[in-house]
């Protein structure tokens, strides 16, 4: 009966998912065949009783033709594959469990382990030696417009440190840089107007590199 149920579960699912016509036709012949040993063995039952059982005649099923392939695909919906033990002695041991015991040293890693640190450590160097050369490049290109050349935070630091907050003495300082032809007329009027004005330090860092970015303006003529 269980095996009925299933079939029976079987064609309402595919009664639901509007399944093809054949897939249905087969799991009805798979149910009828059920169906018809299940009343072989209840009229073999029932005969060794005295009460009389008339059972309903089962409805007869046109045939219908199934090809070799949808059978094959049924059978393989419905056979459960049984998994065959391996042997014991079939077992593929690369050593005696009781006897020995793998150990670190039976690894060859050792080796591959320092050759990879030591490519990474390379590239590592090759990264750090492009990245400097690439920012000495960068540090000593010329700046066609000073005013573009200076990024937002040297703008902040000149602003704040160099010209005591005021942003439009700022602005001015940088259009009057800009029109000097040669770095020489640059580097008088900002050691005059700017430098002993303002009182600047040489020493410090901010002075340096606002002097080396006016250079930088003035590389290419």
């Amino acid at each position: 009966m269980e095996r009925i149920q299933t079939l029976i579960n079987r064609l309402q699912e595919q009664v639901r998912q509007n399944a093809d016509v054949a897939q249905m036709q087969l799991t009805l012949q798979l149910l009828q065949s059920e169906l018809n040993q299940l009343q072989k063995t209840s009229v073999r039952t029932l005969g060794t009783s005295k009460v009389s059982v008339v059972l309903p005649t089962p409805v007869a099923i046109a045939p219908v033709s199934i090809t070799k392939k949808e059978v094959e695909e049924e059978q393989q919906v419905i056979s459960v594959p049984k998994i065959k033990a391996k042997p014991k002695s079939q077992l593929d041991l690369h050593f005696d469990p009781m006897n020995e015991i793998p150990t670190f040293s039976q690894y060859k890693i050792g080796k591959e382990v320092n050759e990879a640190v030591e490519q990474q450590e390379s590239f590592n160097d090759r990264l750090k030696e492009n990245r400097t050369e690439l920012m000495h490049s960068l540090k000593d290109a010329p700046i066609r417009d000073l005013r573009k050349g200076i990024g937002i935070n040297d703008r902040f630091v000149f602003i704040s440190e160099l010209f005591r907050g005021d942003e439009p003495m700022y602005e001015r300082s940088i259009k009057t840089i800009n029109s000097f032809n040669i770095y020489p007329e640059a580097e008088y009027w900002m050691n005059r107007e700017l430098k002993i004005k303002l009182g600047w330090d040489d020493t410090r860092e901010t002075v340096k590199h606002f002097y080396q970015l006016v250079k930088r303006r003035f590389a290419s003529m």
